[in-house]
């Protein structure tokens, strides 16, 4: 639709605006506080209606159309907007101005586009029927924010279908990718506490060493995925955090393993479960020490990327940015709590590019350097709202 074209450009410094906003006042997750009540404001200002989460975070967003048509022909569209505990360390004019705290994953760049469509969105409510339900999620990098928005009003229970989109460094800037079925896998966490015998550094006879169970459990833990699964399966198991003792000549009678467990087979995440809890055990009794585990499964993965969803919002790109956006990227065994939403509903989840080198934008998501070519902002926008009236029409 050229209209919605017209409307993005038209719109591109104010959703570039919104973005800097956010950049400079990050919120960690649950947290979004000011972030929520200037997404409340901006939504006042275009008389849009909306509801605020019962824990003073998050926003649901309803813009309906004004033609004839039922009123229970809905979509929503969600955009995530929680930051990270990462120190920023890029020079730009709208650094994070919040120490220890900024937007390393690109959430500012999503709720300001999700901005930009409620605008488009706004001004076009004459061309289209049926509720579009704007979803400003927090929470997603902990995993806790899906579930949360989805029991805000009834919103979710009207939709037919749901669309959401990350900005993405593995896609050039520009380009756009909307691959039907697995995307992004399921996330587990998962802690062990080795419980040892402390003593003097020069009796090391007289104690059970929790570093060395903890060193050994470490190196065990890597042989589940390397020498027990193909290496054409997909799973990873990582060891984020290990601590233990306190100085040089004390061995430790305790240490605490931290790690996570990526996969998109839901039976395999059962299996690699039981296996490192097994290897942690038996690791631990070979030298004399015990374990205690805490496993949780804490996001499934987005495999649902269900195909005539997906298939519709390619030709939406393909309308309003051109055939030529469309791209095609492996998945990623990064998360994403989106899958909470799709384990329910049809929908599709779409990566944005954001990479482009010659702007030094290549750093990955999560780094002190991570930034988002801005150029892609407006066609981003543009897309949410292209996809939102063409699932309204079909």
């Amino acid at each position: 639709m050229d209209e919605i074209k017209k409307l993005s450009a038209e719109f591109a410094d104010y959703i570039l605006d919104i973005r800097r906003q956010l950049h400079r006042h990050p919120e960690a997750s649950g947290q979004e506080f000011e972030t929520t009540k200037l997404i409340c404001r901006e939504l006042d200002k275009l008389g849009i209606s909306h509801i605020t989460g019962y824990k003073s975070v998050g926003v649901v967003g309803v813009i309906r159309g004004s033609l004839p048509g039922s009123e229970y022909n809905a979509i929503a569209l969600r955009a995530d907007m929680d930051a990270l505990p990462v120190t920023e360390e890029n020079q730009l004019p709208y650094n994070s101005e919040i120490k220890g705290m900024m937007h390393a994953c690109g959430h500012d760049g999503h709720t300001a586009m999700l901005l930009g469509a409620a605008k488009i969105l706004n001004a076009l409510r004459d061309k289209f029927s049926g509720t579009v339900y704007l979803i400003f999620q927090p929470s997603e990098e902990n995993g806790h924010g899906a579930k949360y928005m989805m029991r805000q009003g009834d919103w979710f229970e009207k939709v037919n279908r749901i669309f959401g989109a990350h900005l993405w460094m593995d896609v050039p800037a520009g380009k756009i990718s909307l691959e039907d079925g697995p995307r992004m896998a399921a996330g587990d966490i998962f802690t062990i506490r080795i419980h040892g015998l402390g003593g003097h550094g020069a009796q090391p006879e007289k104690t059970i060493d929790a570093v060395v169970v903890a060193s050994a459990l470490v190196m065990n833990l890597q042989s589940i995925v390397s020498r027990r699964y193909s290496p054409l399966d997909s799973a990873v198991v990582t060891i984020g955090s290990l601590k233990a003792g306190d100085t040089y000549n004390v061995i430790a009678d305790e240490a605490e393993l931290q790690g996570a467990v990526r996969y998109f087979d839901i039976e395999k995440g059962a299996e690699i479960r039981k296996m490192i809890e097994e290897t942690a055990t038996h690791t631990a009794a070979i030298y004399g020490a015990y374990v205690d585990i805490d496993y949780t499964q804490r996001i499934p993965s987005v495999v649902k990327n269900e195909p005539s969803s997906a298939a519709s919002a390619r030709r939406s790109v393909a309308k309003v940015l051109g055939e030529d956006v469309l791209t095609t990227v492996s998945a990623t065994m990064i998360g994403e709590d989106f899958s909470y939403y799709l384990d329910e509903k049809p929908g599709c989840f779409a990566f944005i590019g954001i990479r482009n080198p010659e702007k030094d934008i290549a750093y990955p998501h999560h780094n002190p350097r991570f930034n988002i070519d801005e150029d892609v902002l407006a066609g981003g926008a543009a897309v949410y709202a292209q996809v939102a009236i063409d699932w309204l029409a079909e």
